[in-house]
């Protein structure tokens, strides 16, 4: 079950770093120089219903240990799920046989101990949700139940699940740092059918937090994971043209994605970006600002300190549309003589600061082109830019939809895409670890009829 006692996460976060403390002195013992390690460990529910039945009922407790030993500038990795003394003496003596037979590498170190973090401020994302088995079944069931009676066209389910999960992530290095937080994440959604004639489509909707009562209510999953599936229903494909194309808020979070990997330092150093060398580049219209929240209370990529113990802070990747800087990594960081940005492990909570309109002045602005509403496939090249993905949405007219639309491709460029921005609504309409409004884009080639 969950994690619901706060003695008991005390007691889980002090035993955490206890192992981490012997993992590291177990690494000194053996001879190493530096080492450093991180423990993690959850526990969950996870229920899921279809047509009223139920699925699966599972819970989750699991364990994760991953250590990495330095002789010098030669460093040796090992893993285990087994948190026993013998098993993380076993995991150290791996780790340093690897290292042994690895070549040097002069970026292999540990972060400098001035950026460690220093403190764990409570960010609050902690909120244990102490459900039965029963209401948790019932609560999906309530979901699902909304959904199939929201319209007499919705004819069959992919079913509804609900899902509830503690854990407990700890890091730690031989500079003398060692932090550690508790989390929660609780999430629910829902997937139907509907079919109009002989034409049949599906979506589907979802809400996720670290608090529950931080959830939509399952009535409000089931109906827009309805609503959505019953509007595409008379979809029909349109003729090959260039057009401007809308991206719905939540499938614009993905083409910052693309940004995301593409400044990502790992790209930068291999040479395998076509952002490379852009830093200080104007690469979106003056408009745009996009940032970074490390620190948000209960955000869902909250975090106080990244994957190599270096404090998060706030920064902008994009300010009046220029690029502001990679995101480093110790490792990457050094490949390319730049100090970490603190983000070891990803980004932690992207804001695209979002503008006046709202989804109906966007559809307005549009006037006549594509909203997409979904997109199929992975098609971006992050060497060169090129994008081209598999779509389907609605095709708007003088500012309103006409009809939805299937069985499409979009393509362009990203870097072209990045500087045709016209707008960013301010429709932001879910929760997630990318914030943003819709993007309209001046420009994209569709492939259809």
């Amino acid at each position: 079950m969950p994690i619901t006692s706060t003695e008991d996460t005390a007691e889980r976060l002090a035993r955490l770093q206890d192992i981490i403390e012997d993992l590291l002195k177990e690494a000194k013992r053996q001879g190493a120089s530096a080492a450093e390690a991180s423990v993690g460990s959850s526990a969950g529910l996870d229920v899921a219903v279809r047509l009223g039945e139920v699925e699966t009922v599972e819970h989750t407790r699991d364990n994760g240990l991953a250590i990495a030993v330095y002789f010098g500038h030669r460093k040796g990795s090992a893993s285990t799920s087994d948190l026993s003394p013998a098993a993380v003496r076993d995991a150290v003596k791996a780790a340093c046989v690897i290292a042994s037979q690895t070549q040097e590498d002069r970026c292999a170190h540990l972060a400098p101990p001035e950026l460690l973090a220093t403190a764990c401020p409570d960010l609050d994302l902690y909120h244990p949700w102490a459900m039965r088995v029963e209401d948790a079944i019932a609560l999906a069931v309530n979901c699902e139940d909304a959904a199939r009676s929201y319209d007499p066209r919705i004819v069959n389910s992919e079913g509804a699940s609900l899902s509830s999960h503690s854990s407990i992530h700890v890091v730690g290095n031989s500079h003398g740092f060692i932090g550690g937080y508790p989390t929660t994440r609780h999430s629910l959604d829902c997937a139907v059918i509907g079919q109009d004639g002989d034409q049949m489509q599906r979506d589907a909707w979802w809400t996720s937090a670290r608090c529950a009562q931080d959830l939509e209510s399952a009535q409000q999953v089931g109906e827009r994971a309805a609503a959505r599936t019953v509007a595409r229903l008379g979809a029909r494909r349109i003729p090959t043209q260039q057009t401007p194309v809308l991206f719905r808020a939540d499938i614009a979070s993905g083409l910052l994605g693309g940004l995301i990997s593409a400044i990502s330092g790992g790209s930068i150093y291999r040479r395998a970006s076509f952002l490379l060398d852009q830093v200080g580049e104007r690469i979106f219209p003056k408009f745009v600002r996009i940032h970074e929240l490390p620190h948000l209370p209960r955000g869902l990529a909250s975090a106080p300190f990244d994957g190599d113990g270096v404090a998060t802070r706030a920064k902008d990747f994009i300010t009046n549309g220029v690029l502001q800087t990679y995101l480093l990594s110790v490792y990457s960081g050094c490949r390319l003589g730049l100090p970490t940005t603190g983000n070891a492990g990803g980004v932690r909570n992207v804001h695209v600061v979002m503008g006046e309109r709202d989804r109906a002045a966007m559809l307005r602005e549009l006037h006549t082109g594509l909203m997409v509403t979904e997109l199929m496939g992975h098609g971006v090249n992050l060497v060169t830019g090129d994008y081209s993905q598999g779509a389907a949405g609605f095709w708007v007219e003088r500012g309103e939809i006409q009809y939805p639309v299937e069985e499409i491709t979009i393509a362009g460029n990203l870097k072209t895409m990045f500087a045709g921005l016209v707008d960013i609504g301010n429709d932001c309409d879910f929760v997630g670890r990318i914030r943003t409004g819709s993007w309209l884009i001046d420009q994209m080639t569709i492939a259809g009829e």
